[in-house]
């Protein structure tokens, strides 16, 4: 059974998904919805809770998607992969400082490896593939280094929201965020950010060949939804203006970016 939705009468928004599909997204919704519920009735113990709930459930969705759109194989390498590849750069990070800075996880994600929660690298893997969507909407495939500069930037623009959140939760710390700091957090982390993303999409680069609308709208649509989630999650209840602001404008950009080419296919 395939169901469609649409966003208002623009039959080029038209998403393609089968009914499990809609209802992991379903669930992924309700779940990011209940975070600062939990806080309001729990209390912050209940955030880490949430977020392996909302990370897992967003994985699974991305991961389902490229199970079937491109076959287990090529999923199971991105998933794997991605995985390693996030969590080799967590722990030379965390290890040596480089690239993104002295920092390092407290214990309340558990458990960790390497001193880096699991949690992390399956981070990783959630939001790389639809930074890949995105890129792919943007300037296509055929032109390799723009493809790869924008799903960097694509990746790294969702972490002008990521870390000063987690900070402000105290999942990881800053121990020499130097002078000249973006809310905190120094700039050299958003470097290594896109050089990492850089390296990830150069690496999968042969595995996009096969992606192609039905894989590409709906991690749009995940992209779109994480964009509304943390730009009002961070104005309206975290009390992070600022990173709310600019973390809204630029991944704003690639949302609507992408929404307006979509348009015109």
């Amino acid at each position: 059974m395939i169901l469609e939705k649409r966003f208002g009468q623009i039959d080029s928004f038209r998403i393609e998904l089968s009914a499990s599909l809609w209802a992991l997204l379903a669930v992924w919704f309700l779940v990011m919805t209940a975070v600062p519920i939990g806080i309001w009735t729990i209390g912050d113990r209940s955030i880490p809770v949430t977020m392996l709930l909302g990370v897992t459930m967003q994985a699974l969705f991305v991961g389902t998607v490229l199970w079937r759109m491109i076959g287990e194989r090529h999923a199971l390498a991105v998933f794997f992969g991605v995985g390693a590849m996030g969590l080799g750069l967590e722990v030379v990070g965390t290890q040596t400082g480089w690239p993104f800075g002295v920092y390092t996880y407290t214990e309340l994600l558990r458990p960790q490896v390497f001193h880096v929660p699991i949690l992390i690298p399956l981070a990783w893997f959630m939001m790389m593939p639809v930074a890949w969507a995105v890129g792919l909407i943007l300037v296509g495939r055929e032109r390799f280094w723009p493809f790869v500069l924008v799903s960097a930037g694509a990746m790294t623009a969702w972490d002008l929201f990521l870390d000063p959140q987690m900070v402000n939760w105290g999942f990881w710390i800053w121990l020499e965020p130097g002078v000249w700091t973006y809310f905190g957090i120094p700039w050299l982390n958003y470097f290594g950010w896109f050089i990492g993303a850089a390296g990830m999409t150069a690496v999968f680069y042969p595995f996009l060949t096969t992606w192609d609308e039905r894989v590409t709208r709906p991690l749009w649509l995940i992209y779109g939804l994480t964009w509304f989630f943390e730009t009002f999650g961070l104005l309206l209840f975290w009390g992070l203006l600022g990173p709310a602001f600019v973390g809204g404008l630029v991944m704003g950009g690639f949302v609507w970016g992408a929404a307006y080419r979509l348009r015109r296919v």
